[in-house]
């Protein structure tokens, strides 16, 4: 059921991925009515959450059955209730912990705290709220104070208001670490956590500290991708945009920290974030690079780099090119202000990076593409010009298949469409959940539910041919 008005997007923004649903090829196959029921769906789904929390354990430091008992354990404590957690029969070092919600029944307080949209969205995933996400709070409140939550979806809300009547989106109650003052006394240090959620519109489990060696918290289709590309020991990977590095700590997990993982990403702070997710998961074959990954590519054969990028031609075994997107899968995500003109930049950026990605290749080689959004653009028209534009690659079936065929519209044949993999939230209906209809659900509905009811994304798998 939904509780939640559908994303809020500019009109431009909307129409031109109404378009892509409404294309020659859906409408002539499905019928234009089904194909806008179909859209509309979607959007009022990339405003909720998902059904699961997905978490992948480090096998690389624990097994997944000594994980998921501490786990359990951990959970305990949360809140007071029996959360049960279910292992993925197919993506073995995946867990599943089920969202529970929407709560209707909690009281709003007279105290209000106001957030912004993205700390809005990180609640609704189990954040509990941290000072710089406070945009405005009541005159008069304290530390201590049971407050409630609203999400200022529109960003409308100027920081420091001691009120606010726009728009904006219940996300439950909690508690205030600190009074209004010493929120907002102009202090750029103070980071810790403001509000302490104790009532959310949806129970997720906070990850914050909790077995932080042996958990990383990935949504399910991040964590499919890595095991489309099946790195194996002893090979040499190359994560060409690798921040925040999940799917880079999970190849080389894979791997059994066996060879050697090249992360590359241009923003220097989240490269070290990756070299801290690595050092924390005690993962020693990665190694981070602050660099674009466009220009990855050596262009001067007589530069000798020592193993550092720019790299030679045909240096390595496998590739993930997991794309800077347009983000439009991600959930809960209640607004996107982006302009049409944004959204539509990411194309030609993807291109320049999967053309530095298919010469660095080794013949033989296996690249995986993917992305966290739902574009037409941005997913099928990119295979369809992949395919054409370098002849040396073939689309691969992938392993596991766990999402749905690719959407028609880009040209691709049916044969090639079910090569691919596309989550798409939409195929399920937004229900009510507690914590018994979790526990007396037979297994394979909550497998089936995870695998379906999760962010939006796209994964494309193709092999470089050894005879060109």
């Amino acid at each position: 059921m939904s509780v939640f008005p559908k994303i809020s997007l500019r009109p431009e923004v909307e129409h031109y991925l109404k378009e892509s649903f409404l294309n020659k090829e859906v409408v002539s196959t499905s019928g234009k009515q089904e194909a806008e029921k179909k859209f509309e769906t979607l959007l009022n789904h990339l405003s909720h959450p998902p059904s699961f929390t997905t978490v992948r354990v480090n096998t690389h430091l624990a097994s997944i059955q000594c994980v998921k008992n501490l786990l359990h354990d951990e959970l305990q404590k949360f809140n007071g209730l029996s959360i049960p957690v279910f292992q993925h029969p197919d993506l073995q070092d995946v867990l599943l912990i089920p969202v529970v919600g929407p709560r209707k029944n909690i009281k709003k307080q007279h105290c209000e705290v106001v957030v912004g949209a993205q700390c809005g969205n990180a609640v609704l995933r189990g954040a509990h709220i941290y000072v710089p996400g406070i945009v405005a709070a009541s005159k008069f409140m304290k530390a201590g104070d049971v407050v409630s939550v609203y999400s200022d979806i529109k960003g409308e809300c100027k920081k420091g208001a001691k009120e606010f009547d726009g728009t904006k989106i219940f996300l439950g109650n909690g508690i205030s670490e600190l009074s209004r003052r010493e929120i907002f006394n102009g202090l750029p240090e103070l980071k810790g956590i403001g509000i302490r959620m104790t009532e959310p519109v949806y129970l997720s489990p906070s990850f914050d500290n909790v077995l932080s060696s042996y958990l990383y918290l990935q949504n399910l289709p991040s964590a499919v991708v890595t095991h489309v590309l099946n790195p194996q020991p002893g090979e040499k990977i190359l994560d060409l945009c690798a921040a925040p590095g999940g799917k880079t700590t999970h190849i080389a997990a894979l791997m059994h920290d066996q060879g050697e993982v090249i992360a590359l990403d241009k923003i220097s702070n989240k490269v070290e974030k990756i070299k801290q997710n690595a050092l924390l998961l005690g993962l020693n074959s990665i190694r981070a690079f602050c660099f674009d990954g466009t220009k990855a590519l050596k262009l001067d054969m007589s530069q000798d780099t020592e193993g550092e990028p720019p790299f030679l031609p045909e240096s390595f075994d496998r590739i993930l090119l997991d794309a800077p997107c347009s983000g439009m899968g991600q959930r809960p995500n209640m607004a996107c202000t982006w302009t049409l003109k944004e959204v539509t930049s990411y194309q030609p950026l993807q291109r320049k990076l999967f053309t530095v990605a298919v010469q660095l290749l080794k013949p033989g080689g296996v690249l995986v593409y993917s992305t966290c959004t739902v574009t037409l653009a941005e997913n099928e028209e990119q295979v369809a010009w992949a395919l054409a534009t370098f002849p040396c690659l073939q689309l691969q079936p992938q392993e596991p298949l766990i999402g749905g065929e690719g959407m028609v519209g880009a040209g691709l044949s049916l044969e090639q469409l079910k090569q691919l993999q596309r989550f798409d939230p939409s195929v399920v209906p937004l229900q009510d959940t507690d914590i018994d209809s979790f526990k007396n659900a037979r297994m394979e509905d909550m497998i089936w539910l995870a695998n379906k009811d999760c962010i939006g994304f796209f994964i494309a798998k193709f092999v470089k041919c050894k005879n060109t």
